[in-house]
């Protein structure tokens, strides 16, 4: 099986299909010949592309958060690879090195940062991967939390906290690169054109993305650019997206981003 893959810098990121939507992203520092595998959710598909690597070293494995679509193979792999460092929220089982809020750590020779972003779970951690030639732009992995034009669901936390997450990852170089931890995008991009269906900058990455899904590749990465133009959970400010929350609601207007991200979220749940 041939895998596509992203580069930044001396990085490469590969999507890793797996179960109905899910994406294992797979790095891999070129230089080092070490790789670290994001949310292992199947074992099975971590270890084939492995065996298509035989010169690369399995050297990490980094947890988003606690859902097993995201950890079922992280057993299995630490089995099979003991030395492991295993990266992630403190109430996952497996995790070597616990991470919190503001905590930096060193993953395949680069630094990174982590940002709590609790809302679809509490304990979601997102990862900012800075690599340090001047050309390579910045690597977001978020997980369930953000996706291309969408946001995870509030299963365990608020509207308010994923608000908070949203301007947090609004206030990033909007080079950034956001791997997310779904195939969502087709579903999403919809949304937002019943959300918006004006906005010209969603008209277009839908045909991108459909163009990219005809020809069976991932529509990730997107970029935090992108998902300012496209992205309601990250235009909860814009007086399109307030208008178009309230009349799903039938509520009098209201420009409380708490309550227009809240009421976006309802209606993209039955969506």
């Amino acid at each position: 099986m041939s895998y596509p893959q992203s580069s930044h810098g001396e990085l490469h990121l590969y999507p890793l299909p797996a179960l109905e939507s899910n994406y294992i992203w797979a790095i891999v520092n070129d230089r080092t010949r070490q790789a670290a595998i994001i949310d292992p959710g199947d074992a099975d598909i971590v270890q084939a592309w492995l065996m298509q690597q035989p010169t690369l070293e399995l050297a990490a494995i980094i947890i988003t958060h606690h859902h097993h679509d995201h950890t079922d193979g992280l057993a299995e792999l630490i089995a099979r690879f003991p030395a492991l460092a295993v990266y992630g929220p403190t109430d996952v089982e497996g995790v070597t090195q616990p991470l919190h809020d503001g905590d930096t750590f060193t993953v395949l020779d680069q630094p990174a940062a982590v940002l709590a972003t609790p809302a679809h779970t509490i304990d979601h951690l997102c990862y900012l991967i800075t690599p340090q030639e001047k050309s390579a732009k910045p690597i977001l992995l978020t997980g369930d939390t953000l996706f291309m034009a969408g946001c995870g669901r509030l299963f365990e936390g608020t509207a308010e906290q994923m608000l908070r997450n949203m301007e947090r990852f609004a206030a990033l170089s909007p080079d950034t690169a956001v791997y997310a931890g779904h195939e969502y995008t087709l579903n999403n991009l919809a949304f937002a054109l019943a959300v918006e269906p004006d906005n010209a900058a969603i008209q277009e990455a839908k045909a991108r993305a459909s163009a990219a899904r005809a020809e069976g590749r991932a529509t990730l990465p997107s970029t935090i650019g992108q998902e300012r133009r496209t992205n309601p959970f990250m235009r909860t400010h814009k007086a399109t997206v307030i208008q178009a929350a309230c009349r799903h609601t039938g509520r009098p207007a209201s420009d409380d981003p708490v309550h227009v991200l809240a009421a976006l979220r309802h209606w993209k749940d039955t969506f």
